[in-house]
């Protein structure tokens, strides 16, 4: 029996690996997750995997990064299976199982690498929405690829319009991926030219300018939210003498009072929910 263990914190994700890799032959058994920090958001992240996780799966939290190497150690891992990770394996982690550890990323590496490419898929206005199959190495994103695909990217560009196509690619390539690693194939080195990072957006992103098209400002509003717990750092707005930190918005007139008009280069944006500064 091919022994896995699970590294993630989204229990769809948690869901879709466990039953691509037993489609191939893999048993998962574990799955090791960071102990859900003290807010709503982790809490509600730990109860769905408490109750919902495949059966079969023993459930660790690991209250700090060391613990994952015991953690990892005490299931004799064959492979590892990651996605949707907060924190970087450490090599001594991806050492312990023989054929090492397969991480989904969602994008066409090496564009794109750290924490946030759906996010700078957006905000770059990307034709294609892209996922990578690879190996870890001690970097973020940087290890070799076993599957690669892409679709064009959603109309919807928020999570819940993306995950869709991301679960279609999911299925797509990791089962090819996993058959790689168990023929013994290391996978492709990727290459550094066209390497972009993902990281968390900066300051020069995180204003609403009038001068910008609706389109542009629209993108604006959806690359923020795909930065999850940064997003509290954007994007605002100043509508009259007010100052507004802006969660979501819309280019048709909602006919919504709570709803503020912010004018762009080529028409009215509605900031749909807000927050006052």
């Amino acid at each position: 029996m091919i022994r896995a263990v699970i590294y993630s914190t989204v229990l769809p994700a948690i869901e879709g690996l466990t039953a691509l890799a037993q489609s191939v032959g893999i048993t998962p058994v574990a799955v090791i997750t960071p102990r859900a920090a003290r807010d709503g958001d982790g809490e509600q992240r730990r109860n769905a995997i408490l109750a919902e996780a495949p059966d079969g799966l023993d459930l660790c939290f690991a209250a700090e990064k060391p613990s994952l190497l015991r953690l990892t150690e005490a299931y004799e891992p064959d492979l590892g299976l990651c996605t949707g990770y907060p924190w970087l394996l450490p090599p001594e982690v991806l050492a312990v199982p023989r054929l090492g550890v397969v991480n989904s990323h969602p994008s066409l590496l090496p564009r794109h690498r750290g924490p946030f490419p759906w996010a700078w898929a957006v905000r770059e206005n990307d034709p294609e929405m892209g996922l990578t199959v690879h190996l870890m190495d001690a970097q973020f994103d940087t290890g070799p690829i076993l599957a690669q695909g892409s679709r064009p990217m959603p109309e919807d560009v928020t999570l819940e319009g993306l995950i869709p196509t991301v679960r279609a690619l999911s299925q797509e390539l990791l089962p090819k991926a996993l058959r790689r690693v168990l023929d013994g194939d290391r996978g492709d080195p990727q290459p550094e030219e066209g390497a972009t990072y993902a990281g968390p957006f900066g300051e020069d992103y995180a204003e609403l300018d009038p001068s910008s098209s609706r389109a542009e400002l629209l993108r604006q509003v959806r690359a923020w939210q795909l930065t999850f717990h940064e997003s509290r750092n954007g994007p605002f707005a100043t509508v009259g003498a007010t100052r507004f930190r802006v969660l979501d918005a819309s280019l048709d007139d909602p006919g919504d009072s709570e709803a503020l008009r912010f004018e762009a280069a080529d028409g009215p944006v509605w900031l749909t929910s807000t927050e006052q500064r």
